[in-house]
């Protein structure tokens, strides 16, 4: 067989098994998006063949979808732009500052990001109640950002070591401080990585269940306590809840649409060192 025929077989091979593999990792979303099309009485056992409906779709957007999504739409923006202010230079310290045992402070971060969520709810629920912030966008804001600022400062940290610190050194011989040297050298070279952790940041706050099941009623409930709704005692109200579902879901698959050249920057900062 020759060889040029080998690889464009090769290549038809890896691009089907390529497709096969995304159209396996996104069905559980074509399901949900084709599922809030469906009649209540066609979702439970699934029929292939329906009649598409509008009517969930109907029946979900409402004053009170459009409450919850600008609850999400504004404690998830409020929490990134908060995380990041204070994750940065907070990841900029540990990696060149001066700070004695500046690897203590980054590993007590780290283990803070292992705490599970159930183990503080009790106590988070009891501190709300006392200042008077539960069912409030600020008690979730707060909640959130705390969760928020570690997981920047892990990731973000890993960043700032992958610049040459001969740049700074550099800089320093030439007159500029630490806080010059990050806004004029280092904050340039690994804004893409700032930006990539931020949208992991505002993808698990627009996400997160947990806390603002537990920590809101009606006023500052999110949009994943809005699709737990349809879940009651009468029974699952499958077709609703996908067509809400895909709502939710659609969001985040835009931003990440239109800023995937900036997310595959940001990943790859750091790959290739030499």
């Amino acid at each position: 067989m020759d060889i040029s025929l080998k690889k464009r077989m090769g290549k038809h091979i890896v691009n089907v098994s390529i497709w096969i593999i995304a159209l396996l990792y996104s069905f559980p979303i074509l399901y949900m998006a084709v599922t809030g099309f469906k009649p209540e009485e066609k979702v439970a056992p699934p029929q292939l063949f329906f009649t598409p409906t509008f009517e969930n779709y109907r029946a979900v957007i409402s004053n009170e979808l459009t409450l919850h999504l600008f609850n999400s739409s504004v404690i998830t923006v409020i929490t990134v732009l908060i995380a990041v202010l204070l994750a940065v230079p907070a990841a900029y310290a540990i990696a060149y500052g001066k700070l004695k045992s500046a690897q203590s402070y980054y590993y007590w971060f780290i283990t803070t990001t292992l705490l599970p969520a159930v183990a503080v709810v009790i106590p988070i629920y009891l501190a709300l109640n006392f200042t008077k912030l539960i069912d409030s966008r600020t008690g979730l804001v707060l909640l959130y950002v705390g969760a928020g600022v570690p997981l920047m400062i892990w990731l973000v940290k890993t960043f700032f070591e992958d610049v040459p610190f001969e740049l700074i050194e550099a800089a320093d011989i030439d007159g500029c401080n630490r806080v010059m040297s990050f806004f004029k050298i280092i904050l340039p070279l690994i804004k893409g990585g700032i930006f990539s952790t931020a949208m992991l940041v505002f993808i698990t706050t627009w996400n997160e269940f947990f806390f603002a099941v537990n920590m809101t009623y009606n006023k500052a409930a999110t949009l994943t306590v809005y699709l737990n709704r349809f879940l009651t005692q009468q029974g699952y109200f499958w077709a609703k809840m996908c067509a809400a579902g895909t709502i939710v879901v659609f969001i985040p698959i835009i931003l990440g649409f239109f800023t995937q050249k900036a997310l595959v920057k940001g990943l790859t900062v750091g790959a290739v060192k030499g």
